[in-house]
């Protein structure tokens, strides 16, 4: 009889979350973004949240949990009710934070992966005060003021934050840098002189370099911006071999329904494949992706791998 009742237990709640996904959703979803207003995620999560509230029908709204380079937010996330209420808009410091902390509140095994979002180039950026025009000249001057030069990041293990260290082990350079609340105070940093140079990603720092409040040396990824095509890549200006891209994913809490999962990785990539918010994203420096929830898993494995070994060699030690 026991077994007979859990058999019917489960076949209980396997149709109860089949009903649920059916109906869902049913009331307002939020989008926590673990960056102050402002920051890339903050400004791709609240267009994705507009497109998703005509979707579904329901309001789906930002909640900024900024912090300790996201682990504020993504601990909130991990510790929340798995039920498809509550997502999240986390950038690669997602897959990088293990190797930047000693001990974290939370695993990657605490979130079930929806789908890669986006990808947006950081740009080397300075300060107008600073009198360098071009990354030769930066690392010239890098040299010559060996630790003195001061550099501004979203926030330890961030992509920004990263990016920098990677500049700076492939440039034997040596700079202070200084690590803000995510990635908005990091562009007031640097747009009031607090910092000579930052590494913000394209959709943090655009609409700055177009007003010439700062000035864009070279961008990170592989290849240009499109919206910045006079910027040459850091590789191909002075640093050959580098490459480094900011990329922003969903996830959502683990043990959340596998078929909420499915519905929010459809509801998503329809979102960010439509040609208005492709353009939109655009028009931002990001590059919408999508995929599956298995193809993120795999990503951030391998994001997690690469982003280990720059730690090591800069000798970061968790904390």
């Amino acid at each position: 009889m026991r077994m007979i009742a859990i058999a019917l237990l489960t076949l209980f709640a396997a149709a109860s979350f089949t009903v649920s996904a059916q109906t869902y959703p049913t009331r307002s979803i939020r989008l926590v973004t673990p960056s102050s207003p402002g920051g890339s995620s903050d400004i791709i999560g609240r267009l994705l949240a507009q497109k998703l509230t005509e979707q579904l029908g329901q309001q789906v709204y930002v909640e900024n949990r900024a912090g300790a380079g996201g682990v504020i937010g993504y601990d909130h996330v991990a510790k929340s009710a798995p039920d498809g209420y509550t997502m999240l808009i986390a950038p690669s410091s997602i897959a990088i934070n293990a190797s930047m902390y000693a001990k974290l509140p939370y695993s990657l095994r605490d979130f079930a992966p929806v789908t890669l979002l986006v990808a947006a180039a950081n740009v080397l950026a300075v300060h107008p005060s600073l009198p360098v025009h071009s990354v030769k000249q930066l690392i010239a001057l890098m040299k010559a003021q060996r630790g003195k030069l001061v550099a501004g990041s979203a926030g330890a293990g961030t992509s920004p934050h990263l990016s920098l260290e990677l500049f700076k082990s492939m440039t034997a350079t040596d700079f202070v840098i200084v690590h803000y609340k995510g990635a908005g105070p990091g562009a007031i940093a640097l747009l009031s002189g607090e910092n000579g140079l930052s590494m913000p990603s394209v959709p943090t720092i655009i609409q700055y370099l177009k007003a010439g409040r700062v000035r864009g040396l070279a961008v990170s990824a592989a290849k240009r911006a499109p919206l910045l095509p006079d910027l040459p890549t850091v590789a191909e200006a002075a640093v050959p071999g580098f490459e480094s891209t900011n990329w922003f994913c969903i996830v959502v809490p683990a043990g959340t329904p596998a078929a909420i999962v499915d519905r929010l990785n459809q509801e998503v990539v329809r979102a960010i494949r439509t040609a208005e918010l492709r353009e939109r994203l655009s028009a931002e420096g990001a590059d919408a992706i999508g995929g599956t929830p298995d193809e993120l898993a795999g990503y951030m494995r391998s994001e997690a791998e690469k982003w280990a070994r720059v730690i090591k060699a800069a000798g970061i030690k968790p904390e």
